[in-house]
Formats: structure tokens, sequence, C-alpha cells
């Protein structure tokens, strides 16, 4: 499988205050290696002020993102847990799981999605990702590095 998240895209044992805290420390890996503009982040923390907390797709697990925009230099992942579970205002909180996903255009958002998707839909991938104590175990968690090696 290809790459999903780019090993300098993760942190583990993320402390956060509260969930936009969560975001910007997600999205601040994308700032950090010049695929969005500080102000992507802003846009994800605004639409679940507007919408709510529809970015908490599954029991545990946040996927930050907003509409394609200028502030997105590049189509880019990155991917936290959480040091403890932060509320959203979900039914599916405690979220320790965050991935901030930052998109140029609609294709390749729904492309991003589906690849999401499958590997969130492996057993137990959530608990997995939230437990791992390493960049390099998160790493090899989301991308299959695994099963190739």
């Amino acid at each position: 499988m290809e790459e999903l998240v780019a090993l300098q895209k993760i942190d583990v044992q993320v402390e956060a205050r509260d969930w936009k805290d969560a975001l910007y420390k997600a999205g601040d890996l994308l700032v950090r290696s010049g695929d969005i503009e500080k102000e992507y982040i802003d846009h994800m923390i605004e639409a679940v002020e507007e919408y709510g907390p529809y970015i908490v797709i599954g029991k545990g697990f946040a996927l930050g993102h907003a509409a394609p925009c200028e502030e997105v230099k590049n189509t880019a992942v990155s991917l936290i847990n959480l040091k403890e579970g932060i509320e959203f205002g979900s039914r599916n909180d405690p979220v320790k799981v965050v991935m901030c996903l930052a998109c140029r255009d609609k294709e390749a958002h729904m492309a991003y999605l589906q690849k999401i998707a499958a590997r969130l839909m492996e057993e137990n991938m959530v608990e997995k990702l939230g437990s791992c104590s390493s960049k390099e175990e998160l790493y090899r968690l989301i991308n299959k590095k695994e099963e190739e090696e």
C-alpha cells in the first residue's frame, strides 16, 4: 500500500486542552511541512463550530478537514494520538485519534476519504492507533508497513 501518512506528519501521546487544541496540534504538523497555511486550521475549527462535531466519524476518531481552499498548498494528511481522550460533543467521544486531511480539490478529497475509510474499517484499528507509543509504531500501523517487511 502506498504511504497514507508520512512519518514527519505523525505525533504520539499529544497533550491537548480541548478539541480545538487537538485540531491545532494535528494541523500544525501540516503547517510545519509547508502543506497548509495556519488559516486552514481555523477553517476546520469554524466548520465544527458551525455544523457540530460531524468530524468525529467513529468511536474515538476525528477526521479534521475543511473544504478545499487556497490555504492548502499540497494535498496531505497528518495523524496524532492523544495522551488523554478529548470531548468533541459527539456520541463517539472521547476522541483519542485525530487525523487532519487537507486537499487541493474535491477529487483528491474523495480519494483520500476512501483510503482512510478502508484503513479504519479494519478490526480495532482506532484502538490500535490510539495506543501507539512511538511515531514509528503509528506510522507502520497506519501505512500497513509491518506486512510488507
